[in-house]
């Protein structure tokens, strides 16, 4: 019989304190919801770059750059023209390992966003600036014998604050 009173009483200081804490809790909640309307992050977000990592194969960068300048760039121009992308680059460098690459291309889109439905966007782009799907794919087939794709990233660029 104590140890049942005992154990009624535990059970009931706990059920307070749980109702306490809920009430506390949700209080707390509601202040911060209503009184922070701004993102207490160190940075601010921008736009979205996709990254390729190329690495060409010995003595074929020149010529890599070359197909780079009538592909790549044609069509990241008109896809900036149509306002699908923001900027994109190349920064070309020494590979620090035989395993790394030399050359990264950066597409840059307003935001993740943009990224949506992108294919039914840039299909007719390519169309207009490369070719046919054949003709597409028979160039996509020659950079294999001069370059290698290491990987691709996807990231947003912030600004600290």
């Amino acid at each position: 019989m104590k140890f049942t009173k005992i154990f009624t009483a535990t059970l009931i200081i706990a059920a307070a304190a749980v109702s306490v804490c809920s009430a506390q809790n949700s209080a707390t909640a509601a202040v911060t919801t209503t009184t922070t309307t701004q993102s207490t992050a160190p940075y601010t977000e921008g736009g979205v770059w996709q990254i390729t990592m190329v690495k060409t194969k010995p003595g074929m960068s020149d010529d890599y750059l070359k197909a780079l300048a009538k592909i790549f760039k044609s069509t990241n121009d008109e896809a900036k023209r149509q306002g699908l992308i923001t900027d994109y680059k190349i920064l070309a460098g020494d590979a620090a390992t035989q395993q790394d690459y030399d050359i990264l291309l950066m597409v840059e889109y307003p935001n993740m966003a943009a990224l949506d439905g992108l294919r039914d966007k840039t299909d007719p782009i390519a169309a207009k600036t490369i070719g046919t799907e054949d003709q597409q794919r028979q160039l996509a087939v020659k950079r294999l014998e001069i370059r290698e794709i290491m990987g691709g990233k996807t990231m947003r660029e912030i600004t600290l604050k």
